[in-house]
């Protein structure tokens, strides 16, 4: 990986002349799970990923974690590389990162994936997730790990690839237990920031989610688009919350073909 000079690791793939995609992780992983995605773009398009300040190689947040900061560490890395627009993907809270960038500099998006992010929750799911980060506060990473991957992947993945389960198991508990604790708390207040944004999200979306996925489910996808105008909406069947990782090619599929229809547009 290379290291930027706010010190974040990144790897670029793909031809430069080709249209620019960047990547965001979610909540305690890192860029490596993009890793098939990146195979699959980078024949036509110019792909960044990144690892966010305190996850993976990136070094500490300079400053308490939120969405503003995180805008920031991209926006550096974006003028840095001299990549004036591009579209971004981004993943649970990745989700929000790319949102809230595209609220602060509308300028720099050509088009927004959102995968399997939240957004406004009714009580009784706010309160489950404030719960999680105060366990995850009181114990670290490992607090809350185990229920945890039961929520992001199915049963039957789970017993099928136990080694990619231990990858991703490997990959939370490499967190500093602060910064995890800290991006939790991001992610249970952040979509505060985000309900009816203001200013509006102008630009092509997708938003996507797993029909399982419980933290990030389809009725805060179909929200989200509704304060998009004409964002388009998809559900995958039967998946949970890293459906990302267990069918990659079903969300790679769309976001391809919703890609090559903004090229073709514009």
């Amino acid at each position: 990986m290379i290291r930027s000079a706010n010190g974040t690791a990144f790897n670029l793939v793909g031809e430069r002349q080709n249209p620019t995609v960047v990547m965001i992780h979610g909540l305690g992983l890192n860029h490596a799970m993009w890793q098939a995605y990146i195979t699959a773009f980078a024949a036509n398009y110019h792909v960044l990923t990144y690892d966010l300040y305190g996850h993976g190689k990136s070094v500490a947040p300079p400053t308490t974690p939120s969405l503003s900061m995180y805008s920031h560490q991209l926006i550096e890395i974006l003028d840095e590389l001299d990549i004036m627009q591009c579209s971004i993907v981004g993943f649970s809270l990745g989700g929000m990162i790319n949102r809230h960038f595209t609220m602060k500099f509308a300028d720099r998006v050509r088009a927004l994936i959102i995968l399997n992010s939240p957004h406004e929750r009714v009580p009784d799911e706010q309160q489950r997730v404030e719960a999680r980060a105060r366990q995850t506060q009181e114990g670290g990473p490992a607090a809350t790990l185990e229920t945890t991957i039961k929520r992001w992947f199915t049963a039957e993945f789970c017993d099928r690839c136990p080694e990619m389960i231990d990858q991703v198991r490997n990959w939370v508990l490499n967190n500093d237990s602060t910064v995890y604790t800290q991006c939790r708390w991001v992610l249970a207040n952040g979509v505060r920031e985000l309900v009816r944004p203001q200013p509006p999200i102008g630009k092509p979306t997708l938003v996507a989610t797993s029909e399982n996925d419980s933290g990030s489910t389809p009725t805060m996808t179909y929200s989200i688009a509704s304060e998009i105008d004409g964002a388009k909406t998809v559900v995958v069947p039967q998946l949970q919350h890293l459906g990302v990782l267990e069918k990659p090619d079903l969300f790679i599929a769309m976001m391809l073909e919703f890609l090559e229809n903004i090229e073709c547009q514009q």
